[in-house]
């Protein structure tokens, strides 16, 4: 994603903002940009001040500290997704932005679909109603045995501290939180290595609670092919579908509460409006949008699209869901995030995985981000 990013910048596609530097620790690796000063090391490049902000694409606990430095250097940070592993590193990381001049964003790219942002405005407007039942089903994230074996810190719990609920659903857990607000109760089953050779999880089922009384259904996976990507939203105002790039409306034309308890015509269901909701700008501008807010936020005091901050949620939500499954119970939100880094790092000390690598992945999956 550092070299999809790289790209994007010196391209041109981001007005203003320029690439004038780069760290990785395989700098060997970054062949093919322009001729720009290299580093190994963040330090080396926070303490070379030829940067103004600093954007994060490296294994996921490496966000925590890298971040924590950046702010506390006074540089504008934006953080690629998750914004840490668990919710105690987020904490850190967030209590670290401390001077509110600095600009410190997540890359949640899919908050610039216009599909998503009009559901949520509907939600957040009423249309709808009261919420009743949420059902998503994101299997479309599949990726093959090599993607694993192309990086050592890939799908383990020291390297990522989970699987697709970690790196793949960052996305629609953000989307989630973003559009519906946080349950109050997750009861998740989580299978571990079921598709791929891993030890973390690869295909999830989790069931949500939300305190008045609406439940939500969250399904994903890597090892299904060719994958679903369905929403499903029941208000008492209606339904709403999103799948295959179409958003589909049903409309009743009495909300369902005040119609089941009529006394009249109680046999029949409610009569519905089939509402087209017509949708212009493809899935919108993804990381460049996400980059071309960043910037204006910075220069124009733009209001971010993705606050870093909001980032937690998608963690806290990921972590009930693993947590849940394997103390086979159901957990109650706000998750104890003390609690949580002691089971995630007694996963890490358990952890006996040897991973067979390969030098590089067969396919490049960076757009499916």
């Amino acid at each position: 994603m550092g070299r999809a990013h790289a790209n994007a910048i010196q391209k041109g596609l981001i007005p203003n903002l320029e690439l004038t530097a780069i760290c990785d620790k395989e700098i060997e690796q970054c062949t093919g940009l322009l001729e720009i000063p290299k580093f190994k090391s963040p330090e080396d490049l926070f303490s070379s001040k030829l940067i103004d902000a600093v954007l994060i694409a490296t294994p996921h606990f490496e966000h925590t500290s890298i971040g924590i430095d950046a702010l506390k250097r006074g540089y504008h940070v934006l953080v690629e997704k998750p914004i840490s592993v668990h919710k105690a590193d987020c904490e850190k990381l967030i209590a670290a932005h401390s001077n509110k001049k600095q600009v410190f964003a997540a890359m949640f790219n899919q908050r610039t679909d216009p599909h998503y942002i009009k559901v949520r405005e509907l939600i957040r407007n009423g249309e709808l109603g009261k919420l009743r039942r949420i059902n998503w089903i994101i299997t479309n994230w599949f990726r093959s045995e090599a993607y694993y074996a192309s990086g050592g810190w890939r799908a383990t719990w020291k390297g990522e501290g989970g699987g697709v609920l970690l790196n793949q659903c960052p996305h629609n857990l953000d989307l989630f939180q973003w559009m519906f607000g946080m349950p109050d109760q997750i009861r998740a089953f989580c299978q571990m290595g079921f598709y791929h050779n891993i030890e973390v999880e690869d295909n999830v089922t989790a069931y949500m609670q939300y305190r008045n009384g609406c439940t939500a259904v969250f399904i994903t996976s890597t090892g299904e092919a060719p994958g679903t990507n369905r929403l499903e939203i029941v208000g008492e105002r209606g339904r709403i579908v999103l799948g295959e790039g179409k958003l589909e409306y049903l409309r009743n034309e009495i909300e369902m509460s005040a119609f089941s308890r009529s006394t009249k015509e109680r046999f029949t269901k409610p009569e519905v409006w089939d509402v087209s909701i017509p949708i212009q700008g493809g899935q919108g501008e993804q990381h460049v949008g996400i980059l071309k807010n960043f910037t204006n936020a910075i220069l124009n005091g733009e209001s971010l699209l993705a606050p870093a901050k909001e980032g937690i949620h998608s963690v806290e939500l990921a972590n009930a869901m693993i947590y849940s499954s394997f103390i086979q119970d159901t957990v109650t939100l706000p998750l104890d995030s003390k609690k949580y880094q002691a089971f995630l790092k007694k996963k890490i000390s358990k952890s006996t995985l040897k991973k067979k690598m390969i030098k590089k992945a067969s396919d490049d999956f960076s757009k499916s981000f």
